[in-house]
């Protein structure tokens, strides 16, 4: 297992280690839990977008020829993340 991955699952830990406490509270832990959670879908969201592009852009570079078809796909799939990361905001908002 890769050095990243333990440190992402050791991070994913201690945030569920603390939200046990942030639930606990009266309500004022909730807020800032569902900061957390939109922070998670933001960041995975841009990363997501980032190898999409990635990935379009080096095979543009290899085939030139197919680069319109390439980008018009890249920019549908890069649309489809970006409805998913707003609904995904939009749950972590909701009470």
């Amino acid at each position: 297992m890769s050095q990243f991955l333990k440190t992402a699952i050791n991070a994913c830990a201690a945030f569920l280690a603390m939200s046990v406490s942030a639930m606990a509270q009266d309500g004022s832990g909730a807020a800032s839990l569902s900061g957390v959670g939109a922070g998670i879908v933001v960041i995975g969201a841009g990363l997501g977008i980032g190898k999409l592009a990635s990935a379009a852009f080096e095979s543009m570079a290899r085939q030139p020829e197919v680069a319109n078809d390439i980008k018009g796909a890249m920019i549908i799939v890069a649309a489809m993340v970006e409805g998913a990361a707003v609904i995904g905001l939009i749950v972590c908002m909701i009470k």
